[in-house]
């Protein structure tokens, strides 16, 4: 078995490494990273690789056993996917791999990517370079993340990039990095000169909901206690509370975390809590209902929305935003607070004001805050 972290041990049985890739140093930091009993083979053709996974019996299964180590092929600066009809934030990704170690039974993953693979891609020469032309000599505040994708600090066990990553946002004002995740793997961040550039982030459940549906991954107190360290070494944080789920007593279990949170957490400390329901492509459902049998979140009062995903009833999401908010607002009336892919309507009647309406999009609602937590400057189009 591979290294140990979280709870659990990880499952990587097999590393396999792209030929033209093998001699590089940053390779041999990882392999050396893993147990002797790992596999490694070298493969000339990583074609062969999502081919062994597409043949597995289970192939999301098989996924989280193998790492392929290669080259990223496409942009590493990528816009956020969104969906159509409800607002985005603006976001953008930084494309440093795919999948995930953890095993949560909502992922997206599980059905976005034909097959899913954990791969993590060696040409960080050529993201930099993509950084400094599209990031950092860009007027515009640039809010950008590593965990879209997969989770921001898995690969710190094994690659000192995220590391890397925090030195390099530190020396620059234009934008800040985003690194999301429901690991404690934050060790490696508290004698970083970060500047305040880095924002860290966790993604944000119920204990039940972690314990039913968040396999492998830390628990509410060990992420909330990571999240107090980093606050403590000067770093602005941020929380995801996506998706919600509603179920019998919800509101007690949602209220008992949103309580964890600023009892450990300065609320000043926060850059932004995003806020959305939980939604799925229905090709998700029966890969939910045979990994999770006993899963319950699939069984909501759900319909198709308009991106084509199901989503709770409008009146049930109303209902269940304009509570969470109740709850947050009650502790830090003031922090920044935002839907992850939600429609007028919805922005209208629980928070009383549409983004754009008040000349403010949701992305320049983000980008004030991060300014202020970040100490970032705009260029002169954005002053």
């Amino acid at each position: 078995m591979g290294l140990i972290f979280n709870q659990e041990a990880c499952l990587i049985k097999t590393i396999y490494i792209d030929e033209q890739l093998k001699d590089l140093k940053e390779t041999k930091k990882i392999i050396d990273n893993f147990d002797k009993d790992v596999q490694i083979k070298i493969t000339e053709n990583t074609s062969e690789v999502f081919k062994i996974i597409q043949s597995s019996a289970n192939p999301i299964l098989s996924a989280k056993e193998i790492l392929l180590l290669t080259s990223n092929k496409g942009a590493f600066v990528r816009e956020c996917p969104g969906t159509s009809n409800y607002k985005c934030c603006g976001y953008k990704i930084l494309h440093i791999g795919s999948f995930c170690t953890m095993d949560c039974s909502y992922c997206i993953l599980q059905s976005y990517f034909h097959p899913p693979l954990l791969q993590f891609f060696l040409n960080h020469d050529d993201m930099i370079q993509e950084l400094d032309d599209k990031i950092f000599n860009n007027p515009r505040i640039s809010r950008i993340g590593t965990g879209e994708f997969t989770d921001s600090l898995i690969w710190e066990y094994w690659t000192d990039l995220p590391e890397m990553l925090v030195k390099k946002f530190a020396d620059q004002d234009r934008a800040c990095l985003e690194l999301k995740t429901k690991t404690v793997a934050i060790d490696f961040l508290k004698n970083i000169e970060h500047n305040q550039k880095t924002i860290i982030s966790w993604s944000m459940n119920t204990p039940g909901i972690i314990k039913s549906d968040e396999r492998k991954t830390s628990t509410l107190d060990s992420r909330l206690k990571a999240a107090s360290k980093c606050a403590s070494w000067g770093y602005p944080l941020a929380f995801h509370f996506d998706p919600l789920f509603i179920y019998k007593g919800w509101e007690k279990d949602y209220e008992f975390t949103i309580n964890e949170i600023f009892r450990l957490i300065p609320w000043q400390s926060i850059a932004y809590i995003s806020l959305g329901s939980f939604r799925f492509m229905p090709s998700l459902k029966p890969i939910i209902q045979n990994r999770f049998p006993d899963s319950k979140i699939v069984y909501g009062e759900f319909i198709l929305g308009l991106d084509g995903k199901m989503r709770y009833y409008k009146p049930l999401r109303i209902d269940l935003y304009k509570k969470i908010v109740g709850m947050i607002k009650k502790h830090a009336p003031e922090v920044c607070l935002y839907f992850c892919m939600e429609d007028d309507d919805v922005w209208s009647k629980v928070f009383g004001f549409i983004p754009e309406a008040q000349g403010d999009s949701i992305s320049d609602m983000l980008d004030k805050s991060v300014q202020k937590h970040c100490g970032l400057t705009p260029g002169p189009c954005q002053e």
